[in-house]
């Protein structure tokens, strides 16, 4: 597998319950490695633009209410086929489907609140980072 960089969000329910140290490990354990990492109150604007493509779906207003609640960690994280080890760290969407020992079967409170976000393909974590990261943020 190739290095790559995929983008990840730690989401507002597992920030409020103090459990960035905890999710960070988890990525970091499965060898992938945090090269930028910052905590922000995203906006409306800021949360509305990066989900834009579920704008038409039923669940978009509660989805950004939800992102800007309160603060979250973006991340880039970095490692051997980082894109699918992300994904496969994180889980199901749905944590009662979600298996065990990933992020979502362990913290996440509800699909809605499922404690993170992580991009599913090249083009999206370029796209990803990019909405969040400078160039010179990125110092992997």
């Amino acid at each position: 597998m190739a290095l790559e960089r995929t983008f990840s969000i730690i989401k507002p329910d597992a920030v409020r319950r103090n459990l960035i140290g905890k999710i960070v490990t988890k990525f970091e354990e499965a060898g992938l490695t945090p090269i930028a990492l910052k905590k922000i109150h995203m906006t409306r604007a800021q949360a509305e633009g990066f989900y834009a493509v579920h704008k038409e779906r039923p669940f978009f207003g509660e989805l950004v209410e939800q992102m800007i609640a309160s603060p979250v960690v973006v991340q880039v994280l970095e490692g051997e086929g980082a894109i699918l080890k992300n994904r496969e760290v994180m889980g199901a969407t749905n944590p009662a489907n979600a298996a065990e020992g990933t992020i979502r079967k362990e913290f996440a409170l509800s699909i809605g609140e499922n404690s993170v976000h992580g991009s599913d393909a090249p083009e999206t974590a370029a796209e990803e980072i990019k909405y969040f990261f400078s160039d010179e943020e990125l110092v992997g």
